[in-house]
C-alpha cells in the first residue's frame, strides 16, 4: 500500500505542484513538439524512482513514465475547448490506473487493496443516493411551488443542482463520522450566503421555496445518514 502512496504523491506533485503554468500553456499549444512535455514526463519519472528509493524499482518507473506520457499526449491531441473537461477527469483517472496497475505487478499480482467490505457498500450507496437521485426526488415534491424565472437572472447552469448535491454529501459524511455539530455550522453558512439573494429579491414566494428546497435536502441528507449509522452499527455488534 505505501508503494500506491509513494506514486501517487508522485503523480500529485508532477501534475499540480511542480508543474508551472507556462508549461501547461506550451503544451496545449505545441502539442508533441512541445519540450515541455517531455520534461514533464521526466520529471515524473524522477520524482516516482526518487520517492521509491529503490534501484530495483527503475523498470516500472520508466514504464509509469512512458505510459505518462502517452496519456498526456492523447489528451493533447484529441481534446477540444468544449471537451476539456472530459478529458481533464479521463486523463486524471487514466493516470490512476496505470499507478494500481503497475503497484498490482510489483506486488506479484496480489490484490493489496481489501475487497469492497458492507460497511462500504452502505455508505457508498447512501452517497449515491444524495447525488442525483435525491435531487430529482426533491425537484418533483416542490415542482407545484416552483417561481418564475426571470432572463436577467445571472445563476450559472445546474449550480443549483451541483450544490444541493455537495451539501448533502458533506451532511452525510458528517453524520456518519460523528461530527453532528458541523451539520448546523453548514445549514448556518448556506443561509448567511443566501440571505442576501432572498432579501435583494423581496420575493415572498422565492424565499418560501428556497427554504423548502433546503430544508428538504437537508431532511433526505440526515435520514439518510441516520439510516447509514443504524445498518452500520449492526455490522459491528
Amino acid at each position: 500500500m505505501i508503494l500506491f502512496v509513494k506514486l501517487l504523491l508522485a503523480h500529485l506533485l508532477g501534475d499540480f505542484l511542480l508543474q508551472p503554468t507556462r508549461w501547461v500553456v506550451h503544451k496545449q499549444q505545441h502539442k508533441h513538439k512541445s519540450v515541455y512535455l517531455y520534461l514533464h514526463v521526466l520529471l515524473h519519472g524522477v520524482l516516482a524512482f526518487a520517492l521509491v528509493g529503490n534501484t530495483e524499482f527503475l523498470g516500472p518507473v520508466i514504464v509509469l513514465a512512458l505510459l505518462h506520457g502517452i496519456i498526456d499526449y492523447a489528451k493533447l491531441r484529441f481534446q477540444t475547448a468544449t471537451t476539456q473537461r472530459r478529458w481533464f477527469i479521463a486523463d486524471q483517472m487514466l493516470h490512476f490506473l496505470v499507478i494500481v496497475g503497475i503497484c498490482a505487478y510489483w506486488e506479484n499480482g496480489e490484490m493489496y487493496f481489501n475487497y469492497p467490505t458492507d460497511a462500504f457498500w452502505i455508505v457508498f450507496t447512501g452517497a449515491v443516493l444524495l447525488t442525483k437521485p435525491a435531487s430529482i426526488t426533491i425537484k418533483n415534491l416542490i415542482s407545484t411551488w416552483t417561481p418564475d424565472t426571470t432572463p436577467d437572472d445571472q445563476s450559472l447552469q445546474n449550480a443549483g443542482n451541483y450544490i444541493g448535491m455537495l451539501e448533502r454529501l458533506f451532511v452525510f459524511a458528517f453524520l456518519i463520522t460523528g461530527h453532528f455539530d458541523a451539520v448546523g455550522l453548514l445549514l448556518g453558512a448556506k443561509s448567511i450566503f443566501r440571505f442576501g439573494d432572498l432579501t435583494g429579491a423581496k420575493d415572498r414566494k422565492l424565499t418560501e421555496y428556497v427554504l423548502i428546497g433546503t430544508l428538504l435536502s437537508f431532511g433526505i441528507a440526515m435520514l439518510t445518514g441516520a439510516a447509514a449509522n443504524w445498518l452500520l452499527s449492526g455490522l459491528f455488534l
